[in-house]
């Protein structure tokens, strides 16, 4: 994990190329429409692939590590680059948005109010919402970050741990769930109300995928064993968060 010039312009073109690679999954894939009625009396037209898009992805990511082409071990070995290469993308990004957006309505003024909120509230490249792809590279990063602790610790230890094992199910489905139910995104308050700038853009380029794998990467070379009982509960306790989460956010998608 040592960071060097090359290691640097490698986790660069990693970054760039995913989110490049992403963006024209999005604008080529089939997927349904929802039109979103603004205050305005415009509408926002959003294509929900994103669940295509995550699938095809893990196929191909998973062929590739199972025919040698690569190994995900490269993320977790080159992670810190790649922290430092999202955050460089993430300022770009931001600044871009900046520069390229126009104050609209009551958008906040001053410099580090609209950079940090944002000026434009769904700025749209290629007829993508950038707000609501940006959603994407972000969930779809930390799923591939967690299996590569899962591939790290086989490529080390030549098994899993029964808690990596149950981390990676946990995971995958948490990820998979939120592309099943994408249209559910449609109405939330970051597309409804935010602004896209930095604080969105950083949240969704570095704090979810960087940031919500850290318990994955503490479990790599973590000792001791979990007893089938602490699994057990775990395996109970996950069920009823995500009943209550996936239960009430039906219920809020359903009133809106």
């Amino acid at each position: 994990m040592v960071l060097t010039g090359t290691s640097m312009l490698l986790a660069m073109g990693t970054v760039l190329g995913f989110v490049i690679v992403l963006l024209v999954g999005s604008v080529l894939l089939p997927g349904r429409k929802i039109e979103l009625a603004e205050d305005q009396g415009d509408t926002r037209v959003f294509k929900l692939n994103g669940l295509t898009l995550f699938l095809i992805t893990v196929l191909v990511v998973g062929m590739g590590q199972v025919l040698g082409w690569f190994s995900l071990a490269f993320l977790y070995n080159h992670f810190f680059a790649l922290l430092i290469a999202a955050n460089v993308f993430a300022f770009a990004l931001a600044g871009w948005l900046y520069l390229g957006s126009a104050t609209v309505g009551e958008a906040p003024k001053g410099f580090l109010r609209e950079f940090f909120l944002g000026r434009d509230l769904n700025p749209v490249w290629f007829g993508i919402d950038l707000k609501f792809f940006s959603y994407r590279p972000s969930l779809i990063a930390l799923a591939l970050f967690n299996i590569s602790f899962a591939v790290v610790q086989f490529e080390t230890y030549g098994e899993l741990t029964f808690a990596m094992v149950l981390y990676q199910i946990f995971t995958f489905v948490y990820v998979f769930n939120y592309f099943q139910f994408e249209y559910g995104m449609v109405h939330t308050w970051d597309i409804v109300s935010e602004r896209f700038g930095w604080m969105l853009v950083w949240g969704n380029i570095v704090l979810v995928p960087f940031f919500y794998c850290i318990a994955g990467w503490s479990l790599v070379h973590a000792e001791g064993t979990l007893s089938p009982i602490f699994g057990g509960a775990l395996v109970l306790l996950f069920l009823f968060g995500f009943w209550l989460f996936r239960g009430a956010n039906e219920q809020k998608h359903r009133f809106k």
